[in-house]
């Protein structure tokens, strides 16, 4: 009995030891992120990305709040399919090109008050921390 425990305490051990290792765990935690620029071009409509929690991707689009996943390590970066709410308003085009934005991502990195998404086929998101 004692053989078949401690190769279970040993794994429990090892889940409880992985952390967070994603983009949130490099910081982007605690803060709103504000898209300022997508693909060189300022983003005149509000859109807002947060971290709140471990393997949880929330914000506001132009239109509508929203929700994901993202469970890959730092710096990557891959949303799970993106849940939102179904509101229409005039800015509905852009939050069409938003989210089709955020889907194409594939690299993060964080650099204080500044955090780019990006891909290798030139995708470029730059987002401000603050409201």
């Amino acid at each position: 009995m004692i053989r078949l425990a401690a190769p279970l305490i040993f794994v429990g051990f090892l889940n409880g030891c992985q952390g967070d290792e994603t983009v949130r765990a490099y910081g982007a935690a605690d803060k709103q992120w504000r898209l300022v620029d997508l693909n060189d071009t300022a983003f005149s409509a509000s859109a807002t990305l947060t971290f709140p929690e471990t393997g949880r991707v929330t914000g506001q689009g132009p239109c509508n709040g929203f929700s994901a996943t993202m469970t890959v390590p730092y710096p990557w970066f891959e949303l799970g399919p993106i849940a939102a709410t179904q509101r229409a308003c005039p800015e509905l085009d852009a939050e069409t090109v938003y989210f089709s934005a955020l889907s194409a991502a594939t690299l993060s990195e964080v650099l204080g008050d500044t955090m780019i998404l990006s891909n290798t086929e030139g995708l470029s998101m730059v987002f401000k921390a603050g409201g």
